[in-house]
Parts: structure tokens; sequence; C-alpha cells
């Protein structure tokens, strides 16, 4: 495969998650009118997918070094169509939860495979510069999907946004089987045995290098997970934002995103991946402090929220791509397993903040901005805590 068609089967397989979680947050204060419930009850929607989510790389990286990449890939995406289709046909939210957790199995089988496949094709520096790439086209996601999920909520309900999951996927799933060839050359026999599987996640878990790169990458998607579960209710409920300009409020923030990774990928030249990644917590840091500052000032306004977002975003778009390289680049042989692992405790930072979004929402901006603080404060800490791990290992 050409770096061109590997580029693209990436950047379409990473982009199921921000599309899963993104598309319909228009849709989540009108689901809670819809059935009925509470904020903190639709939040399960998003929690449930998170759990699946985190959970499922664990099976799904072992079971693409011992099968190949290729059909755990295909399995995964016709798992994510079918659930789709249940949650757009979904009667009630308990059934609409189950089916968000299954469809976060088929999601997390797809990025999983992704991150293992960029492992067996390149070296560590430039695994990291693909993934760069592989997100500045990602981010057409989050930018394009709030503003589509937006209209397809005014436009027909939130049912749409389930109805295009399915589709896009069906889409990806065809360019998949058509183009992707087998990246595993030395397939795992013991991969999926529950001892050796073991074995290898404590390994993977006991190195201090796999911390080092592994916690500021799970702390700064928790930070933009925030504004991911959050910026919905704050924005449309609490600022009065309509929802057919909500997409527009989140695709600027995103925009922020891409921007990171376009920063990244010149970082990387010049200075390294762990020092690159010292820059992006350094921004995460100060975003989250801002937002507190000028929140607990007294300023409650949209453009307080979409600011700190863009901040925040911009600086996950430097972090992630070294914290996901650097994670798995010293396990060649377990390169699913270490991806998988990453997944899962980036998945259960973002579950407790997403719980703790939904809960401790009382109806003005201050639960959000300290949340932001909180975690940007951590990230800088643990980032900083580890260095010496990052610059050995790098």
């Amino acid at each position: 495969m050409s770096p061109t068609t590997i580029l693209w089967l990436i950047s379409g397989s990473l982009m199921l998650q921000p599309l899963s979680t993104d598309l319909y947050l228009a849709s989540l204060p009108h689901l809670a009118t819809d059935f009925g419930v509470t904020p903190a009850a639709v939040q399960q929607t998003l929690s449930l997918f998170v759990i699946g989510f985190g959970v499922a790389q664990l099976i799904s990286g072992p079971l693409s070094d011992r099968f190949g990449r290729r059909p755990v890939l295909l399995g995964g995406q016709g798992l994510y169509i079918a659930a789709s289709i249940a949650c757009a046909l979904a009667p009630t939210l308990s059934l609409l939860v189950a089916m968000r957790f299954v469809q976060a199995i088929g999601c997390c089988t797809a990025v999983v495979v992704a991150r293992a496949l960029v492992r067996d094709a390149y070296a560590p520096a430039d695994g990291a510069r693909m993934l760069a790439k592989a997100s500045s086209l990602l981010a057409l996601a989050p930018l394009i999907g709030p503003v589509l999920g937006s209209y397809l909520q005014v436009g027909f309900g939130w049912r749409a946004a389930f109805v295009f999951h399915a589709l896009f996927c069906f889409v990806l799933l065809g360019t998949t089987w058509w183009l992707l060839r087998e990246t595993n050359a030395l397939p795992n026999p013991q991969a999926t045995r529950i001892g050796p599987l073991l074995s290898t996640y404590c390994r993977i878990a006991s190195a201090d290098f796999f911390w080092a790169w592994m916690l500021p990458g799970a702390l700064s998607y928790a930070a933009i997970f925030v504004f991911i579960s959050g910026s919905s209710f704050v924005l449309i409920d609490v600022l009065g934002v309509p929802t057919e300009y909500y997409g527009y409020c989140f695709a600027f923030g995103v925009s922020g995103y891409l921007a990171g990774t376009i920063v990244c990928r010149r970082l990387l030249a010049r200075l390294g991946l762990a020092r690159t990644l010292s820059v992006g917590v350094s921004l995460s840091l100060f975003s989250g402090l801002l937002f507190a500052a000028v929140a607990l000032a007294g300023v409650h306004h949209w453009w307080v929220v979409l600011l700190c977002q863009f901040l925040t975003m911009g600086a996950h778009g430097i972090n992630f791509p070294c914290a996901q390289s650097g994670a798995v680049a010293p396990f060649p042989r377990e390169a699913g397993a270490a991806a998988g692992l990453l997944g899962f405790f980036t998945m259960l930072a973002a579950l407790l903040t997403g719980t703790w979004v939904g809960v401790s929402h009382d109806g003005t901006i201050k639960p959000l901005a300290l949340t932001s603080a909180t975690l940007g404060v951590m990230l800088f800490a643990s980032a900083w805590a580890m260095r010496r791990q990052r610059l050995a290992s790098a």
C-alpha cells in the first residue's frame, strides 16, 4: 500500500470516534426532552459508549495481533453499521444506551487497528508524523459533524445522526475491503490466550515509559471531553445559543484541534517527540486556568466557552499524536495490545470526566470551567513528573 492509501484508511477509521460522539451533541438536550429524563440520564449515551470503547480495545487489539489487522477491522466496521441502525430505531432510552455500547465496540476496533497499523508500517517519529497528518484529516469530522448534526436535529430529529453513522461506515467498509492489505507480517498465535495476554498487559502497564506517554495522552483527551460532554448543555440551555448554531460553535473549537495537528507536524521536525509534547501540555494548562479565571470573574458568555475550547483542542492536536506514537512504539510485536491499553486508559479518563460533568452541572458555566482547569493542572503535572522517561524512550 502507498503512504497515501494508508493515510486515508487510517483517517477514515479514526473519524468514526469523533463522528460517534460529536454528530449528535446538539441532540443531547432534545433527547432529555423527548424521553422525559434528566441531562445526567442522557449522558449515559456517552458514558456507555466510552465504557464499551475502552473495554473492547483490550480485546480487539490482541485479536488484530493474532488474526491480522484486515479481518478484525472489517468485522468491527460491520458491527458498527448494525449497531448504528439499531440506535436509529431505538424506541426507549435504555435500548439506545445499550446499542451505543455495541456501537462503541465496533468503533474502537477500527481505531485500535488503525493505531497498530501505523506501528506496523512506520518507525516512531515517522509514525507520529503520519498520525499528525491523519489527525489533520480527522479534524474534518468534528468540524463538519456538529454542524451537520445540528441541521439533522432541526430537520429530522435525533435519529438522523445514527442513520448517518451507518451510511458513513458502510462507505468505509467498502473502501477497506477494496484497498487494505494485511500489515501484520508476524501474527502472534499466543496473543489471545488469557495467560500470555495478561502477561503482555502487565508487562506493558509496568513499563514507566508507557505511562510517560499514555498518561498525558489520556488526560489530554479527558480535557477535550469536558467540552464534548458538557458544551451543548451550557451553550444551548444556559447561554441560549440556538440549536442550529451550536454546530458552528463546536466547529470553531475543533478548528483549534486542526491547527494543533499542523503545529504538531512542524514542531516534531524541530523539537522531536518528547519536547513537542511539552509544548502541548503547557498550552493545556494555560487554557484550563484561563477558563476558570474568566468564569470565576463572573464573565459568563458563549465566547468564553468557545475560546477555551479552541485552545484546549489545539493543545490536544499537539499532545495526542505524540502520545499515541510514543506509547505504542516500544512494543512492535504487541502493537495491538499496547494500542488497546492506551485506548482503555484514555476512555477510562473520559468516562470519569463525562460522568462528573453530568453530575456537577448546576445551570452555570462554573463547573465546566473548574473541571477544565483541574484537568489542565493534572495533565501538566503528569507530563512534568515523567519527562525523563519520555526523553529516554523517544
